[in-house]
């Protein structure tokens, strides 16, 4: 879950790293470093810390010349975040300079291998470990950086996306990947290396992503060089045109990227839709469902496997599928799926959802999935992303660059997404009627619409939070397509304010934790009109005669709601299987404010990174 940066070319390297460094460290940020290479000597800062830490402590390298540099932003595994264990790594001559994203699992056997052959260790980093096994293999066998990357790799267990140079190459800088990602800038005369192409978007819109067991020579002035790790063999490089502007990965004015994102999400709900929904000829397009629509139609099931706030929207689809296309789902935590013996089959649909199309776990449960002989669709936020790679078909959610830490129009983004299949579905089994379809189409399209009201709630909601950002606890309560809602609302205060909360089924709430409930908890209730609404009433007045403090979200003109809450929140009305995409709003915002509220790092939480790359 690092972030790693690497240029060179005519430029000068320090501001092109340093600047790259900043746009990944949603990343990973413990601890940063950069090593540029100059007149036959190797610059190397590191520190502790964020990448201002970096600029801070950079001193005169910030006014160095050089042009070749590479650099990190790290999320630890190994080894506590320290100055010493940060990235790069030098070798034990002092020859080969390495950044690294992933995790090497068998490093503990090559380090004592390599302490037996004289090998000195000065971090507790696997990183550390794979420089010099580089620097064994280019010594040992005699040859140079490109081989000895290939032969070295070749001994590795594990994940890595890595960048390397030597002093003996003052114009090449080596990559490779297996597991996390690596994207290649292509300039005149100069390449970029990045995690994701964000570092580079203002000097290039040419880029080839690596695919696993590929790495790439990087010459000033050549052609990039492409092989496999495995076999040495030549392959052809693909190059994209980036679909990524400058002010998507900027702030915009907002304080925060999660407020910015928040406020995003009308704009992405439609161009997520752009040219799938068109109600006005009672159609949906979805090119990845067209191509394989018989497969679809005849499945046994589907099951959906994803992390976190995927996972989440993933249960939002169970209840949607289930309700309007009539399919049996399941939805799985993909770092379980993949370590047990899930019975699956040549007749079943395998949906994997992940914003970055990065996350190791999910990847690992596709993996599993197409050697059972499932058919595997992909929904994710990043073109070209491994995931995008791996699965049979898919579909992009195309909600833009999520900087923010904790997710937000990547949720409301992969619904919208996953409503348009289930819609598509229902009409083609003719299990949804036509006048019902063409309803749905029209709400559906309505939705930005509503998701812009709903924002019009963040000064009421701002004055919500001030009342409760000290709380120690908090329960969400909802019920049918909401409850993941409520699941979605806990996960994102617990990540961005470390508020512990709860996310339950509100019938559930007199199985355990209507014990919690008295005058210093807050319950957050999702109670809008359509769904279990008299339910839900009754599990209000249940909390409010225990004291509870009661955050509503209401329909708009609810007024038995209003009666008994402490506070109500209202969204415009809209089906119950497509609340979710209205309920969520206020969830995000109150989470966001009582962050800011408790003078929380909204962005970049504790502990935390964007795209879960390691196990």
């Amino acid at each position: 879950m690092c972030g790693i940066v690497g240029y060179i070319g005519h430029r000068q390297a320090y501001p092109v790293v340093v600047k790259g460094l900043s746009r990944l460290e949603y990343r990973g940020y413990d601890s940063a470093g950069i090593a540029l290479f100059e007149n036959g000597t190797i610059h190397l800062c590191k520190t502790k810390g964020k990448v201002s830490d970096l600029e801070n402590k950079s001193g005169k390298i910030k006014e160095s010349q050089a042009t070749l540099g590479i650099g990190h932003t790290r999320w630890a595994t190994h080894g506590v975040p320290n100055d010493v264990n940060s990235h790069p790594h030098l070798s034990n001559s002092g020859q080969l300079a390495l950044i690294h994203n992933g995790i090497i699992e068998n490093y503990d056997a090559i380090k004592t291998e390599l302490k037996s052959r004289g090998y000195v260790f000065h971090s507790d980093t696997d990183t550390e470990v794979l420089v010099n096994l580089i620097e064994e293999v280019k010594k040992k066998e005699g040859v140079k950086l490109g081989k000895a990357v290939q032969l070295a790799l070749q001994e590795v267990v594990g994940a890595y996306a890595i960048a390397v140079f030597d002093l003996e190459k003052p114009d090449e800088i080596v990559v490779a990947k297996l597991g996390s990602p690596l994207a290649i800038g292509i300039g005149e005369g100069e390449f970029f290396v990045a995690s994701d192409a964000s570092p580079f978007i203002e000097y290039t819109t040419d880029a080839l992503y690596l695919e696993d067991h590929q790495m790439a020579i990087l010459k000033v002035g050549k052609k990039i060089k492409l092989r496999s790790i495995k076999d040495d063999l030549p392959t052809t490089p693909h190059i994209l045109a980036l679909q990524l502007s400058l002010d998507q990965i900027e702030k915009g004015g907002y304080e925060h990227f999660m407020l910015k994102e928040i406020y995003e999400q009308p704009k992405a709900i439609q161009d997520t839709y752009r040219g799938r929904l068109r109600p006005e000829d009672g159609l949906i397009k979805m090119a990845g469902i067209d191509a394989h629509l018989d497969r679809f139609l005849k499945a046994n099931r589907i099951v959906i496997v994803a992390c976190g706030t995927s996972w989440h929207a993933g249960l939002v689809a169970e209840y949607i599928f289930e309700e309007l296309a009539r399919i049996p789902v399941e939805v799985e935590y993909a770092s379980e799926f993949r370590y047990r013996n899930p019975i699956i089959g040549p007749n079943d649909i395998v949906i994997a959802i992940s914003q970055s199309g990065e996350t190791a776990d999910t990847l690992a449960a596709i993996g599993l999935a197409k050697e059972k002989g499932a058919f595997v669709f992909g929904v994710c936020n990043v073109a070209g992303s491994s995931i995008a790679r791996a699965t049979d078909a898919g579909a992009y959610t195309h909600a833009g660059p999520e900087i923010g830490v904790a997710s937000t129009k990547a949720f409301t983004t992969q619904i919208t997404v996953l409503s348009l299949m289930a819609l598509k579905l229902a009409k083609e089994k003719g299990v949804l009627s036509t006048t019902d379809f063409h309803t749905y189409l029209n709400a559906l399209a309505q939705i930005p619409a509503q998701v812009a009201l709903a924002l019009e709630a963040d000064a009421a909601i701002l004055e919500i939070a001030r009342i409760y950002k000290d709380a120690t606890n908090c329960l969400y309560l909802g019920r049918g397509f909401n409850f993941p809602v409520a699941l979605e609302g806990a996960l994102k205060l617990k990540e961005i304010s470390y508020i512990h909360a709860e996310g339950y089924p509100a019938a559930e709430m007199k199985h355990g934790p209507i014990a919690l409930i008295d005058e210093q908890m807050p319950v957050i209730v999702i109670a809008t009109k359509r769904g279990h609404y008299e339910k839900v009433v009754s599990n209000i007045q249940e909390i409010k005669s225990r004291s509870g403090k009661i955050i509503a979200i209401v329909t708009k003109g609810d007024v038995t709601v209003r009666e008994l809450a402490d506070h109500v929140i209202e969204v415009p009305e809209t089906f119950d299987w497509l609340s979710p995409l209205v309920t969520t709003l206020p969830l995000q915002l109150l989470s966001y404010h009582i962050a800011v509220l408790r003078d929380c790092n909204v962005d970049q939480p504790r502990n935390l990174a964007k795209s879960v790359t390691v196990e």
